[in-house]
């Protein structure tokens, strides 16, 4: 019986010494995937204490160790044919202005594969304008995010379907893992290449 879907090999990571050797080993899980489809895994924060991380291509996109992830909504945006990193941000949804997060959604081009991520909190300057432009890079739980929810998101941008890659964990007193956030969530996978 052989199973559908993506291979998924779960690694250690950072540099490693070993009998005198050097190595370093990549902080994303590796995902094999079938040809004309990227690779793809994103991790929420954890309370406001680890921050995201998002991996494509097997590759860190969005983290820690690239000094591109913070509070709020995490965005990476790629090119849905090469696959290639256009650009990414973090907007803080807490202490911010949910203005330049806008703004970055709004020049997002067609045929962009778009990857989000929360830390911290992700809603209270969240408006409709905003979910309404996340909206329709095919989230559907974007409506109902909220206070300390954690939420991961792939989409894109000229989507015409739903994202069947979305999670949402409420932040919920009487379960929450950590005090005052829920435990963090991830999600990983294989999406087509963008064909115009």
């Amino acid at each position: 019986h052989k199973k559908s879907g993506p291979k998924h090999f779960v690694e250690s990571f950072y540099k490693y010494d070993l009998f005198g050797l050097s190595f370093a080993v990549s902080p994303c899980p590796t995902t094999i995937c079938p040809e004309n489809h990227f690779s793809f895994f994103i991790q929420s924060g954890a309370a406001n204490v680890v921050p995201p991380k998002i991996c494509f291509r097997n590759e860190l996109v969005l983290g820690v160790a690239k000094k591109n992830a913070g509070v709020g909504i995490n965005v990476a945006v790629l090119n849905g044919k090469t696959g290639e990193l256009l650009k990414s941000g973090h907007y803080d949804m807490w202490a911010g202005d949910v203005k330049p997060l806008i703004d970055f959604l709004k020049v997002i081009e067609k045929g962009s594969i778009v990857l989000m991520a929360s830390f911290d909190e992700p809603a209270t300057k969240l408006n409709e304008e905003a979910r309404k432009l996340i909206l329709d890079m095919g989230s559907s739980m974007i409506k109902t995010v909220g206070f300390r929810d954690n939420w991961i998101f792939v989409g894109g941008k000229g989507a015409n379907v739903q994202s069947t890659f979305e999670k949402q964990l409420k932040n919920d007193q009487g379960k929450n893992k950590y005090d005052g956030w829920p435990e963090l969530i991830d999600i990983s996978g294989c999406i087509p290449k963008y064909i115009a």
